[in-house]
């Protein structure tokens, strides 16, 4: 077995920057790893004549879903009487923020906040006390709107995956993933950082958890076989892992999936994300939504490492494919894309505001 070795400034051991334990889509830099998507993506635009077809999918979502929508306002459109299955979230304006402290005892602690415009986990922080709302909105943008959520314990999170034809009675999953959150297994012996200097997921982070979880949880040493969960968001950017997990899926699951989206009435392609307590729970079709996301949703069930880069890029460049296919379909239906200039802007200030966001934890 691999002893960890101990790091004092966040640097990778050797032989955590072996590949190992890596898919084939995490070993790519970002930006290497999104050039064929675009390329793919402007072979499409090209040969459907527009490149904000897939806009068009969700009419009940700013943008179809691309980017800058509102959480809030996607979580909205879903009928109240499927309210069981949706964690209970309060939306925050700027002008709310006198009354946070009041809207987040309707709540209870501990909670999670998070920004109305995001992704990738910025700024999303589990909440425990007053206090550390308090610190949470001290240092969130003031123009800026949030989303206080009840902590739906799980402890699993997934994303479900669903696409509806227009002419469809009933959608269907296309996709599931369970999103593994980023953590270490004690040894005993080794200090949170050693074992996290060990792992080619979490090595290049260390200085990123130091800053959320401080020093003292950082030198703690796990009981042999204890699990320590190092963060609320589930992210590859935080070091998580995403697993292909098709195999959940049954009639129940498809179904409860699938009356809720069409509740939201404008709702054809995208990713709800997910809590359950098992994998039995969620096959029955107990789960409840944290988050709703739209066309810009990334099929992260491809980004399992037990794919290989031929069969990852496969399955994303079906998605958009199948995406502006469907797209195409509901535009000779009548669906106007919206402008290159009108996507432009709404990424735009998405990005602004994911660069004032406080850090995740």
């Amino acid at each position: 077995m691999m002893k960890p070795q101990r790091s004092t400034n966040g640097a990778c051991s050797h032989a955590a920057r072996s590949p190992s334990g890596f898919g084939a889509m995490e070993r790519l830099p970002k930006p290497v790893l999104c050039i064929p998507l675009v390329l793919q993506w402007l072979w499409l635009g090209l040969r459907y004549r527009s490149l904000t077809l897939p806009s068009v999918v969700n009419p009940a979502i700013e943008t179809g879903g691309l980017a800058g929508e509102s959480k809030a306002a996607c979580l909205a459109r879903i009928s109240p009487d499927h309210a069981p299955w949706v964690a209970r979230t309060v939306f925050v304006s700027p002008a709310d923020i006198q009354s946070a402290a009041a809207m987040a005892r309707t709540l209870g602690y501990p909670l999670v906040a998070k920004p109305d415009i995001g992704w990738c986990g910025y700024g999303v922080r589990r909440i425990n006390t007053a206090g550390k709302l308090a610190d949470y909105i001290a240092t969130f943008p003031s123009d800026a709107s949030f989303l206080m959520q009840e902590f739906v314990p799980g402890p699993f999170e997934a994303g479900l995956f669903y696409s509806r034809d227009p002419t469809e009675t009933h959608g269907h999953l296309i996709g599931l993933a369970v999103r593994h959150s980023p953590q270490v297994v004690g040894d005993g012996v080794h200090s949170v950082t050693a074992l996290m200097t060990a792992d080619p997921r979490l090595c290049s982070r260390i200085n990123h958890y130091t800053t959320a979880l401080g020093t003292n949880r950082m030198s703690h040493v796990p009981a042999y076989g204890e699990r320590m969960i190092l963060g609320t968001v589930a992210s590859l950017r935080v070091g998580g892992r995403y697993e292909d997990a098709m195999r959940l899926n049954t009639p129940a699951l498809e179904y409860r999936v699938d009356a809720i989206v069409r509740s939201m009435n404008g709702f054809h392609f995208g990713r709800l994300d997910v809590r359950f307590g098992s994998e039995e729970a969620l096959q029955r079709g107990e789960f409840q939504i944290i988050e709703i996301n739209g066309a810009g949703s990334e099929a992260i069930q491809f980004w399992d490492p037990a794919l290989r880069l031929r069969d990852a890029y496969r399955g994303v460049f079906a998605k958009q494919e199948d995406m502006f296919a469907l797209a195409a379909r509901m535009r000779a239906n009548g669906a106007v894309p919206i402008s290159a200039m009108a996507l432009i802007r709404a990424w735009w200030r998405q990005l602004r505001l994911m660069r004032r966001y406080p850090s995740s934890n």
